[in-house]
Formats: structure tokens, C-alpha cells, sequence
């Protein structure tokens, strides 16, 4: 059995903490331990791997968030890359053909898709596991998981079964309602689709070439750019006459605002911040090495990062998407395979940027054309390589990297660093990465 997660988003609506490469998913805001922090992705990945841990998982993600779900779960996650943005259906059809084409996942294997990003309990992998399981013995092509709903909501989909059985056929789908017509369908029976599909790795493969002309994986990630931005619901679940669904009764949240996220945090305070006693239902979240005092607050949210600051009441934030839009500043935190890095300064001809190494991590041997570099060791040791020659590094050194110098960094302990980027043109895109290894 096998579990491909979606792992999309733009990362607004839990600015200033996410961003257009740090999406929701990758917050560390649910305590494990004392000083111990983990992500929805980390949490999900754990919650399945406990639930059963043979069950096989692949990444649906674009080469943005590569990295940083490299950094979370581990360099040996299984993850299938997306050139482009394509809606759900293709993002399903190119990780199925990778299971396939490059795992050699076989044809009778049975497969479930899920989103990387609900707040659920151990139950509700334990269902779709049970969904998997069912495809395998039942005569239905496609399965979906319907969560019963706790109120009427304006922002889900519904599934309107047949029957109140566990297991029922579809009887029709339905594109998130007013509030009064979400009641009337709660009514009938109606079930939150919680965008859960499971079908046979033959059931998709197949219907994948009904739909798109192509003849392998390689070929599909070809034309991808070329796929129609379609969703797997629209193209496939809609249409599918053979379908049923499970009824899922438990803990299922979307926690895609501060306000829903505020809810199923333990604490509320993260970061260095203080409450006074006169707070009441008060969260603040503060990533920024400044304290932040919070006095009288009642009914709010307050984040700090690198990005910015937002203060907010809980229930307007769910509204700052168009905001977030117009301030349209870069990402200053992002998470990398070999650590992170926080943007410290911007000026004209300069960049500062504080990087964080791990352990028995290096950077990819690279060069930029249009800037120079300045490495000082502010803690750890490792070595460099400069345009091929190897030299160990501790606290207090200082690199210089000339334009278009080869250079990587090794820590051979954490190390910090700080970076400053010096040329009249700084671009993420002004890389180029060679093979070489050390």
C-alpha cells in the first residue's frame, strides 16, 4: 500500500510565518517535548509511519518546498516533483506514474491520496488505511473519505451518500454552499470531502491515459506544463460512477488560519513573549530574537517573524490573504536540506543572511556570476572549498569568495554563519551548480 500526501499552498494565510517558499505545513507550532517543536508535514509523516509503518509515502510537491520537506522528514523521503503548478489531477497522475515508472510500484497496489495539512488524531490514518484495505475486496474502482460534519460550513465540499451505512455510494458532490444549504445537505446525510481518494495504482494509471496522451513518466513530466489545471475531483471523482464512501467520524480540522490554528495549539505563547494577566484568549507566536510584550489583549493574534509583524483579532485574520498581496515582500526565512537561512539586511549592493549548517550537511558546490561572497564562522567547525582547494574553518574565520569562485561550506559540527552577498545584481537565480564533491 501506498500514500501519496499533496504538499501545496502559497503560504499567506498564516503570514508573517509562512511565505511563497515556507507554507503552512511547515510551522513548527505543535509541542512534542519540552523545547520540542514539530511541523503538519513532520506530524502527518509521523501519524501515518505509527499507524502503519510499512505503508509506503511519496511527496507531491513542486521544487520550492523540496528542501525544506528534506530538511523536516529526512534526504531519504520519497518525493515526486512537479515543474509547475497543475491542480490536483496531474499532480495525482505524475506521482502515480512515478510509483509506477520509477518505484516499480505494481499495477495491483492499492493507493490513497490525502492533503499534507490536516489537524487530525491517529484515527484518521487508521480510516484511511482501512479505505486502502477496502479497495482491495470491494467491486468500486474509487473510494473517498467523508468526514461527518461538526458544523455547517460555508468553506468544505460535500458528499452526499446514498445511505448512512459506513460504507455508501455517491450520490452527488457538492461545491462548498451558503450556510442554509449546508445545513439542508448536513440534514440528509451529507459528509465533508476531505479531498481522501483511494483506488488502485491500474484504476488511475488507466484513467490517466483516457485523459492525457502520454507514454511514460518521463514523457508526462515532459508535457507537463502543457496539462490543463484541473482538479482530481472534477476530472475524475465527479464522473466516476462505480464510487463509494467511508464515513469518518473523529477529529478532522483545516487549521489554515491563525484563527483555526490558535485552537489546537497547546500554548499560547511560542518564541520569547510575554502575556500579562489581563490577556484572555491571546495568542502570540514571535520567531524574532527581540522580546514582545502583550498587554490587555483579548481575542487576538500576534505574530512576529522576519517577514513582519501582524496584530490582529483572531476572527479578522482569516482575512488577510488580499493584504498579504500587496505587501509582496521576499521571503527573508527559508529551510534548506542542509539547514536555513534568514535574510538579516538588504541594501542596494548587499545582502546579509544568517546561515544555519548541520551536522555532517554542506551546501551543493556552487558559483554566482554577478556577486562575491563573505563568510565569517560565528560558531561550529567544517571546511571549505575554494574553486577546488579544501580548508578547515572554526569560530572567528573569515572567507572571502570571489565572483564566479566555486565554493561550498561542510560542517562537521552545526555550525552558524554569517553571510554577506556583495554585486550589483543578488538573485536566487544567479547559480550555478556543479558535480563535483568533496
Amino acid at each position: 500500500m501506498n500514500i501519496i500526501l499533496l504538499s501545496g499552498g502559497s503560504g499567506q494565510r498564516l503570514w508573517p510565518l509562512s511565505n511563497s517558499i515556507r507554507s503552512k505545513q511547515f510551522l513548527k507550532l505543535f509541542k512534542t517535548g519540552n523545547d520540542s517543536y514539530e511541523s503538519m508535514a513532520q506530524r502527518v509523516y509521523r501519524q501515518i509511519k505509527s499507524v502503519s509503518p510499512d505503508v509506503g509515502v511519496t511527496i507531491a510537491t513542486g521544487e520550492d518546498q523540496v528542501s525544506t520537506i528534506k530538511n523536516q522528514l529526512g534526504d531519504d523521503i520519497d518525493i515526486c516533483i512537479e515543474p509547475c503548478r497543475r491542480d490536483t489531477f496531474p499532480a495525482i497522475v505524475l506521482a502515480a506514474t512515478y510509483l509506477h515508472d520509477i518505484k516499480g510500484v505494481g499495477l495491483s497496489e492499492s493507493i490513497a491520496v490525502c492533503p499534507v495539512d490536516p489537524y487530525v488524531h491517529d484515527d484518521y490514518y487508521k480510516a484511511v488505511i482501512s479505505l486502502m484495505k477496502s479497495i482491495e475486496t470491494v467491486s468500486k474502482k474509487l473510494m473517498l473519505l467523508g468526514v461527518e460534519p461538526t458544523y455547517p460550513s460555508e468553506k468544505y465540499g460535500y458528499i452526499i451518500p446514498e445511505n448512512d451505512l459506513s460504507i455508501s455510494s455517491v450520490k452527488k458532490f457538492v461545491e462548498k454552499p451558503d450556510r442554509i444549504s449546508a445545513e439542508k445537505y448536513i440534514e440528509q446525510g451529507a459528509l465533508w470531502n476531505a479531498g481522501v481518494f483511494s483506488f488502485s495504482l491500474e484504476y488511475i494509471i488507466e484513467k490517466s491515459h483516457e485523459l492525457i496522451e502520454y507514454s511514460d513518466y518521463y514523457d508526462l513530466l515532459e508535457k507537463y506544463e502543457s496539462l490543463e489545471k484541473i482538479s482530481f475531483d472534477y476530472a475524475v471523482s465527479e464522473k466516476e460512477t462505480n464510487i463509494d464512501v467511508m464515513r469518518y467520524k473523529g477529529e478532522w480540522r483545516d487549521v489554515g488560519t491563525w484563527n483555526m490554528m490558535s485552537e489546537v495549539m497547546s500554548e499560547n505563547v511560542k518564541g520569547n513573549a510575554l502575556l500579562d494577566d489581563k490577556c484572555e484568549n491571546t495568542h502570540v507566536i514571535n520567531e524574532l530574537g527581540i522580546p514582545l510584550l502583550c498587554m490587555g489583549c483579548k481575542n487576538m493574534i500576534v505574530a512576529a517573524s522576519n517577514d513582519g509583524i501582524l496584530v490582529s483579532d483572531k476572527e479578522t485574520s482569516g482575512y488577510m490573504k488580499p493584504y498579504v498581496e500587496k505587501l509582496g515582500n521576499m521571503a527573508m526565512f527559508a529551510e534548506k536540506s542542509w539547514g536555513t537561512f534568514t535574510v538579516l539586511d538588504v541594501q542596494i549592493n548587499s545582502m546579509t543572511v544568517n546561515i544555519y549548517l548541520k551536522e555532517n550537511h554542506s551546501m551543493k558546490y556552487h558559483s554566482h556570476e554577478q556577486r562575491s561572497e563573505i563568510w565569517t564562522i560565528v560558531s561550529g567547525n567544517g571546511y571549505v572549498v575554494v574553486d577546488g582547494e579544501k580548508k578547515l574553518v572554526k569560530t572567528g574565520d573569515t572567507i572571502s569568495v570571489s565572483k564566479g569562485a566555486k565554493h561550498l561550506i561542510h560542517a562537521q559540527t552545526d555550525m552558524n554563519i554569517i553571510e554577506i552577498q556583495i554585486g550589483e545584481s543578488i538573485s536566487v537565480k544567479d547559480k550555478h551548480i556543479f558535480l563535483e564533491t568533496f
